[in-house]
């Protein structure tokens, strides 16, 4: 890690740059809007800041993850966690399920439109009857010839509205449970896709988040990813990521709550004197950075870990639920310190914490998360 700290660092300035020029001056429209516009991808992707760890023969520029996960926590920082959010279902979850499973033709057809931005990514496994337990998903694509025949619905799919492919888990074999879950890659133009709402959410509300409908829709049997029956395989193999680079949003949301109410600490007068002289106001700083440091050196370790092929689920799942409560603890302490101010919307400590409630959520909520934790302590 220590031989890429100044290019990471130079990529770092170069995203904040971007993002000051391109993201602050149109967010608050977006959040009001309820929809970040089609263009932000393209923006993205020109720039260089899509699936950057992707190998360079398929676009990407080959870098170790701490530059794709920077990308996330910076996003976070800045107060744009539905970009954070965005950018992780995107090149964290998506891109990573084709490379490390995709077949090669697979790869080269989609991986350098991912980059680009000319393809969304999205990942479509939470069903209005399924959503921690995936077993009980309806979705079936039953193999007819040369293509599948996709049914069924998903709900709370992040990036649904832009999303020109959707890494989807359906039941090629309905009678087999668990192993006749299979995973494709849905081209969202096939004839019988359809979009639905965008959905109105507490939070992140410029990152659409849709219910998707497909009827009797043809998915070329070319686009399986991986084999038949091994889509639960697949999840465990891929969940550790994904479980990461929810902890990369939370670092960085923690961070960022903490930049906003330092600031404001110093300027707010009280009696007298900036409140930042009081007391509580110390003690409930110095507590949220403690947090930070605690959070960010279980992130560390972790990203260490998947670098070196050794994180596992637990641990993953460990992490996630540890730092997503970390950054809902901090940001309800630190919204404290503003007092009503804190709880008005043009205040960006509020959104801050109405932002964070979803991490306890996606990705496995954190009651899974220690049921997980659990079996790896007891087993079954």
């Amino acid at each position: 890690m220590l031989a890429y700290d100044a290019d990471l660092e130079l990529f770092r300035d170069n995203f904040r740059r971007f993002m000051q020029e391109n993201i602050a001056p149109h967010y608050e429209q977006w959040e009001h809007e309820g929809i970040m516009p089609r263009s932000v991808w393209n923006a993205l992707g020109e720039n260089g800041f899509l699936c950057v760890d992707v190998p360079e023969e398929y676009g990407g520029y080959g870098v170790p993850i701490h530059y794709s996960l920077m990308l996330v926590e910076e996003s976070a920082r800045a107060g744009f966690c539905a970009l954070a959010t965005a950018i992780s279902c995107h090149s964290e979850i998506a891109a990573p399920y084709i490379l490390n499973i995709g077949s090669e033709e697979q790869k080269q057809y989609w991986l350098p439109k991912m980059v680009s931005g000319e393809v969304v990514g999205a990942i479509g496994m939470t069903e209005p009857g399924a959503g921690s337990d995936l077993q009980s998903m309806r979705s079936n694509a039953i193999l007819q010839g040369d293509h599948y025949l996709l049914n069924g619905s998903k709900t709370f799919i992040s990036n649904g509205q832009h999303a020109d492919l959707v890494v989807l888990a359906a039941k090629t074999d309905p009678q087999a449970r668990a192993k006749g879950v299979s995973l494709l890659l849905v081209d969202t133009h096939l004839e019988g896709f359809k979009k639905g709402t965008n959905l109105n959410k507490i939070g992140l509300h410029s990152q659409d988040t849709s219910e998707l409908f497909y009827d009797n829709v043809k998915v070329p049997k070319e686009q399986l990813l991986g084999q038949a029956g091994q889509g639960f395989a697949y999840l465990m193999q891929e969940l550790p990521r994904e479980r990461t680079s929810i902890a990369s949003i939370a670092i960085g949301a923690i961070r960022g709550s903490i930049d906003l109410a330092t600031q404001y600490v110093k300027e707010r007068q009280a009696f007298g004197q900036a409140i930042g002289q009081f007391q509580n106001t110390r003690f409930v700083l110095a507590q949220a950075k403690i947090d930070e440091l605690a959070t960010a050196a279980f992130y560390e370790r972790n990203v260490e870990l998947y670098m070196q092929g050794k994180l596992d689920v637990e641990t993953a799942a460990a992490l996630k639920s540890f730092s997503s409560d970390m950054q809902m603890k901090v940001a309800d302490n630190l919204l404290q310190l503003f007092g009503g101010y804190g709880y008005m919307m043009e205040y960006p400590i509020s959104r801050f914490f109405v932002d964070a409630r979803i991490q306890q959520i996606y990705g496995g909520t954190n009651e899974i998360m220690k049921e997980i934790v659990a079996r790896g302590i007891l087993g079954r």
